[in-house]
């Protein structure tokens, strides 16, 4: 039976199918990240192409990380806070997140690409450390932008609201500022609402158990 949006944790534990497919999520999850720093070295370490792109070449590059990872983090923090009481939601989310990330790699591996002209580092305290952990930094890791992506993912998971309506808010905000940092391209950008919707139309068929 449809696991419902009320669902309690004490109620979501007792069904076996709901363990197995967190514990399985989560495994690949940790399996994913352990694998990423070699996959973002070989990214950085390739060669690739630089893409004509008359926004950036119009719009001045500037330092906006702090900004930039200031609503990123209050972001996922507001979504985290929102999904952790709701295990359903919260599943789903865990397996569009972990099909965003496969997807982005995919398109990472046929679009190697050089980073914009005139690029302003964008550096990430925490990600830098843990996912990206290279010789050099990684700036190749364009098409299409995790950040945006990652934003707009928790505004499709949460519920519908005021919640939903910041998280959409701050969406658009990091498209614009990873733009300003010319840390991306305009197409990385655009495409980033297109793989969010194809990863969360794939996490909802990843069981009748999971429905919406």
């Amino acid at each position: 039976m449809p696991f419902p949006d009320s669902l309690t944790w004490p109620a979501a534990w007792r069904h076996s199918a709901f363990r197995f497919r967190l514990g399985a999520v989560v495994t690949l999850l940790l399996l994913l990240a352990s694998q990423l720093p070699h996959y973002f070295a070989w990214v950085q370490a390739r060669p690739g192409r630089v893409l004509p792109d008359p926004l950036l070449a119009w719009l001045p590059a500037h330092d906006v990380s702090g900004a930039t990872f200031a609503v990123i983090y209050l972001g996922i923090g507001l979504g985290v806070a929102t999904l952790l009481p709701r295990p359903a939601r919260l599943l789903r989310a865990l397996w569009a997140y972990l099909g965003l990330h496969l997807l982005r790699c995919f398109t990472l591996l046929l679009l190697p690409l050089e980073p914009p002209p005139g690029l302003v580092l964008l550096c990430d305290p925490l990600v830098d450390q843990l996912i990206y952990a290279a010789p050099a930094p990684i700036t190749k890791d364009l098409f299409f932008s995790g950040h945006t992506a990652t934003l707009l993912l928790l505004a499709l998971a949460v519920p519908a609201g005021w919640r939903r309506q910041v998280l959409l808010l701050g969406t658009v905000t990091i498209g614009a500022l990873v733009l300003v940092q010319h840390a991306h391209y305009t197409y990385d950008v655009l495409a980033a609402p297109l793989f969010v919707g194809l990863a969360w139309w794939l996490s909802g068929q990843i069981g009748e158990e999971v429905k919406w």
